[in-house]
């Protein structure tokens, strides 16, 4: 798995020349990339979203496309659309912007829930269907989503079917003083985006997916997955749990982020670092908690901090409190 870590280390460096201070929500758009998932970046506008997706894209070479969602796109403004060719006589496939490596949904909350709809296909299936007939997209293919939090007028949530298939929702948050000032040192002349080149090829990202899904989970942490997400399905202050799909999701980046660490096995710290990225917007708060200010991050780290990891059990004599260790490196 060094390999995979080398590739993560790699594309990481290069992205951060652009993204100042943000190095942990950087990795975990390569834990989605590892995962071929899908990442919604949910924060207030300039801090750095459109920037990351197209660092990322930049940094392993692959094509890279942009949509600006607005209440006036229709659903082949993204899928694409057969048009009629006078030489041939013929209908012939002209590919919307969604058919790219890395696609870039810009404030994907501004567009109709119809329009919003024509991406679950693509998210769910790597396939668009235009007239009947379906159209393979590129591997990888991988949507990072973006939207504003705060501003909500003339905006539509996205509805949880939706939400559902992103495998991570990450939030970069301001910079500290110290990046905020190291970013316009970095500005003074030119955009560091102008400078960075490719660091990574796609084939060297298929073979790190491939690694991935060799990474080693014990049936204990399997348990573990399975008992984080029930709990959510059961927890008071919750009106909708995880689905099966966030099961996956946890289990699928658990692994991304063990290769990521030079590691061929799962060990319960990434199954708990990775937790709130993957299940707090599967999350449905019930109105009562809402009105206690309770989120869905909170009861996700509130799980995570008492729900016990299958297998961890105290040994010894007397007043010992020392545990024994699982066979897969947890504690």
């Amino acid at each position: 798995m060094m390999n995979v870590r080398t590739l993560a280390e790699r594309i990481a460096a290069n992205v951060e020349q652009v993204i100042v201070g943000k190095s942990r929500e950087v990795r975990l758009v390569l834990v989605a990339l590892l995962c071929r998932g899908h990442v919604l970046i949910e924060d207030v506008p300039g801090v750095g979203k459109t920037v990351l997706a197209k660092a990322i894209a930049r940094s392993i070479g692959s094509s890279f496309k942009r949509i600006q969602f607005t209440p006036d796109l229709l659903p082949s403004d993204i899928t694409g659309v057969n048009v009629f060719n006078q030489q041939t006589s013929r209908f012939e496939f002209r590919p919307g912007p969604v058919v790219a490596n890395i696609v870039l949904a810009d404030e994907i909350n501004r567009a109709t829930p119809k329009t919003q709809s024509a991406l679950l296909e693509a998210m769910e299936e790597g396939q668009v269907t235009v007239d009947g007939v379906t159209y393979p997209l590129p591997e990888p293919f991988v949507v990072l989503a973006t939207e504003n939090p705060i501003e909500y007028e003339g905006t539509f949530p996205l509805p949880e079917a939706q939400l559902d298939r992103f495998l991570i929702r990450i939030s970069l948050g301001y910079p500290s003083r110290r990046g905020e000032i190291e970013m316009l040192s970095r500005q003074h002349f030119e955009h560091p985006l102008d400078r960075i080149g490719q660091v990574a090829t796609l084939d060297e990202l298929r073979s790190a997916q491939l690694a991935v899904r060799q990474v080693y989970v014990d049936d204990l942490l399997k348990e573990y997955v399975v008992s984080l997400v029930e709990a959510t399905r059961r927890h008071e202050d919750v009106y909708l749990g995880a689905g099966p799909r966030g099961s996956l999701a946890l289990y699928n980046a658990a692994r991304a982020w063990a290769a990521m660490q030079g590691r061929d096995y799962v060990i319960p710290d990434d199954v708990k670092e990775l937790a709130e990225a993957t299940l707090a917007h599967r999350i449905i708060v019930s109105p009562a908690a809402r009105m206690r200010n309770v989120d869905a991050r909170t009861i996700v780290r509130e799980l995570v901090q008492t729900i016990p990891v299958p297998g961890a059990r105290p040994i010894g004599t007397g007043e010992s409190t020392t545990r024994r260790r699982l066979p897969f490196g947890g504690a």
